[in-house]
């Protein structure tokens, strides 16, 4: 009986298991409320198991509506998934490339891809945006975007593919002028009596929860330029990506501070990807730019991202 299962049911089931009742199921899939409920009592049949307890207001899912309900998920994501690949294979070239950049990732490798797409696919319009944090995921998952750049692991979804990029350093600093920037030793109390610039998240992923924030006095901001001005001029310390301030440490501008909390020589790395939804289509355009991407990215590519 499990050859009867319909991709209909299984989308059924997980739309009354996300909106949480019959009704509001059958709203969503703009269909009955009378045929949403037929349709689970059919799929719980062929499956031999009841998957909602009926018994309250509200439905509720049974200990193996629970597991069943991951089963369903990585179905319909698979289906997904091959049905924009086939549409990807059936369309022409996109109208639009939109791309959301991680803050942290340098605009210059960026361009260099683009440039390369562009030489092949003159016509297609070019459409940037810079976010950080969970920005770029966000735009995603609201298909604000075909291609997301991103920084980090925080922000991983089943429906996203990740294709590493490179590696990107964030060194901590602050101001030669700083009171930090003469200290050895740096423990937390000294980074508490500073101020600490902070980057913002115009996203709702990541509330309640702060990256790397260890002093109680902060200045938010919300771009990656604004941080970097307002350490250059001595408010406070933070960490920035090493290609934006290569020449300030040089220079003598900026001075990486000195402590083992910040990691070695007060510096990470973190991982950069090239993301986009498995459930969208991936046009030529797309495709020429995250190959040119990938080609830059590589240790002897010229990009800037380490």
């Amino acid at each position: 009986m499990l050859d009867a299962l319909t991709l209909d049911q299984i989308r059924t089931f997980v739309a009354v298991a996300d909106r949480g009742s019959f009704r509001a199921g059958a709203g969503s899939l703009s269909r009955a409320q009378s045929g949403v409920s037929v349709s689970i009592a059919n799929l719980e049949a062929q499956l031999g198991v009841l998957l909602f307890d009926r018994s309250g207001h509200r439905p509720v899912l049974t200990s193996e509506g629970k597991a069943l309900l991951a089963d369903a998920r990585d179905v319909l994501l698979r289906v997904d998934a091959m049905r924009a690949r086939a549409r990807g294979f059936g369309e022409g070239v996109e109208l639009a490339l939109p791309i959301v950049v991680d803050t942290l990732f340098p605009l210059e490798t960026v361009g260099a891809a683009l440039t390369q797409m562009r030489a092949c696919f003159p016509s297609v319009a070019i459409r940037v945006s810079v976010e950080p944090l969970g920005g770029p995921v966000t735009a995603l998952k609201d298909r604000r975007c075909t291609l997301a750049i991103m920084v980090g692991e925080d922000f991983r979804d089943p429906r996203i593919s990740f294709d590493a990029l490179s590696s990107l350093s964030q060194v901590a600093v602050v101001a030669g002028g700083h009171p930090l920037a003469g200290l050895c030793n740096i423990g937390l109390p000294d980074l508490a009596d500073h101020v600490q610039i902070v980057q913002s998240d115009p996203s709702a992923l990541s509330e309640g929860r702060d990256f790397g924030v260890l002093s109680p006095q902060s200045c938010r901001v919300n771009s990656q330029s604004a941080k970097h001005a307002l350490i250059l001029s001595g408010l406070g310390w933070g960490r920035l990506p090493l290609w934006l301030i290569k020449d300030d440490l040089s220079a003598g501008r900026l001075v990486r501070l000195k402590t083992t909390l910040l990691g070695q020589d007060s510096e990470v790395q973190s991982q950069c990807y090239l993301a986009r939804r498995l459930d969208e289509p991936f046009g030529p355009a797309a495709t020429s730019f995250a190959a040119a991407l990938m080609r830059i990215c590589r240790p002897d590519g010229g990009g800037y991202a380490s």
